[in-house]
């Protein structure tokens, strides 16, 4: 009897156990304290979403150019700092590592507020305080990648990936508009020191883990040398890699040209169309039921489908609702429009990302996992920051609206840098288990 009533059966191709049994299982206390910990860090920044934009337009009144600026500036000045912090990462303990990333994440936050309160913020202070978040940001990531490989089994991994996927959906739907309220309510700093705390909360929870964790193997190379080439060891892999370098430059792009247009549909909304922050929030919110559907559904079309698969369909039909933002209207027809916007984009995003990060986990070995990560994303910061600095220059020239329009437009051709077929070796330590 295939499946019975656990619902449970076995994939050919990989002889993994998938469906309902698959779903519900524990993944150890360990991974329990680091998705809590992930969770209440994720809830806090979705609280805080769009703070700065905000803090910018509503209290330093910046205009369209600025609030660009200050996105761009953030994650491109981040990404240069970060550059050696992949290799710093890869030789060290990696939860030692997350938790000193949060607790920078909570100082340089905490800052804003208390600025604000003594009279002394500055559209500078904003500048600084995003270059720091955004480079602790990246070495967070790849210290949480490396680790998560390092705590699960590869089989595990989608089921972890997914849950995490979910977790940031969830919050991301309720976040916004309990923080567009917050705002509303008790002012613009609320958010931010709330996103403040949820890093040091996070702080508590990694080091709540415990265990012992090994210290990571060094060559006999002497340090300077090492280190020069770590730096690019990174970069290698994903293009000398045949499947994740045409998905590294679909990535960058896409995320690039959807962050671009974020800066400036908070201009043309909450500046140009009069809506409040928390009907900025709530638009927003409501299709983030749509990237919880999404990151559920990766772990059950993934065995039925394939990675590959998955990965090419949701890429593609991700890139085609962000045009559509540019018709939104003031009131009602454009809160409805956005939503029905951003469902469908976010639904797609949902299942593409957990695909994608097992897939860039199971495809790299796991002495280069950190420096992988660190230079995908300091790469997709740094086109983030390229992009959006454009857009706001394009902005300037024409209006927000002109500008989001043609990032949509431009979105539509992003399928065509997907991998079509799949051909790609599995990591050393994917064939290794496999073989077991």
């Amino acid at each position: 009897m295939a499946g019975g009533k656990t619902g449970r059966r076995t994939d050919r191709k990989t002889g993994r156990k998938t469906g309902r049994k698959a779903e519900k299982k524990a993944l150890g206390r360990s991974f329990g304290r680091l998705w809590a910990a992930y969770a209440v860090s994720s809830y806090g920044t979705w609280l805080g979403f769009g703070a700065f934009p905000l803090v910018a337009i509503l209290v330093l009144h910046a205009g369209p150019t600025q609030v660009a600026a200050l996105a761009a500036a953030g994650r491109a000045v981040g990404a240069v700092a970060a550059v050696p912090l992949g290799p710093w990462v890869e030789f060290r303990r990696k939860r030692p590592v997350m938790v000193a990333m949060d607790l920078i994440r909570f100082t340089a936050l905490m800052s804003v507020p208390a600025a604000y309160a003594l009279g002394l913020l500055s559209f500078t202070q904003l500048l600084v305080v995003s270059v720091t978040v955004a480079a602790a940001n990246i070495a967070f990531n790849a210290a949480g990648g490396a680790y998560l490989k390092a705590l699960l089994p590869p089989e595990d991994l989608l089921i972890a990936n997914g849950r995490l996927e979910s977790t940031t959906w969830t919050s991301t739907m309720i976040g916004p508009p309990l923080g567009g309220a917050a705002i509303s309510m008790f002012g613009p700093m609320t958010t931010i020191a709330a996103d403040a705390v949820s890093y040091l909360l996070s702080a508590l929870g990694i080091r709540a883990i415990g265990g012992t964790e090994p210290h990571p193997a060094r060559t006999g190379a002497p340090r300077w040398r090492l280190r020069a080439g770590d730096l690019l060891e990174g970069w290698r892999h994903i293009l000398a890699h045949p499947t994740l370098r045409p998905l590294f430059f679909n990535t960058i792009i896409v995320n690039g040209l959807i962050m671009a247009s974020e800066p400036l549909l908070a201009v043309l909304l909450l500046g140009h169309l009069g809506f409040t922050p928390w009907q900025y929030g709530l638009a927003f919110a409501v299709p983030c039921i749509g990237g919880l559907v999404g990151s559920r559904l990766a772990r059950r079309l993934v065995p039925r489908f394939g990675q590959h698969k998955v990965i090419l369909s949701a890429g593609t039909l991700r890139a085609c609702w962000s045009v559509g933002l540019a018709f939104v209207q003031p009131g009602v027809p454009g809160i409805v429009l956005i939503i029905a916007v951003q469902l469908g984009l976010v639904t797609c995003c949902g299942l593409f990302n957990p695909v994608l990060a097992t897939y860039r986990l199971d495809h790299t070995d796991p002495g280069k996992v950190a420096r992988t990560l660190s230079a995908w994303s300091v790469s997709s910061s740094a086109a983030i920051a390229a992009l959006t600095a454009l857009w706001g220059l394009l902005a300037a020239l024409t209006s927000p609206r002109t500008a989001i329009a043609v990032a949509g437009v431009v979105l539509l051709a992003t399928p065509l840098l997907l991998p079509r077929r799949e051909n790609a070796p599995r990591s050393t330590g994917e064939r290794a288990a496999s073989l077991t």
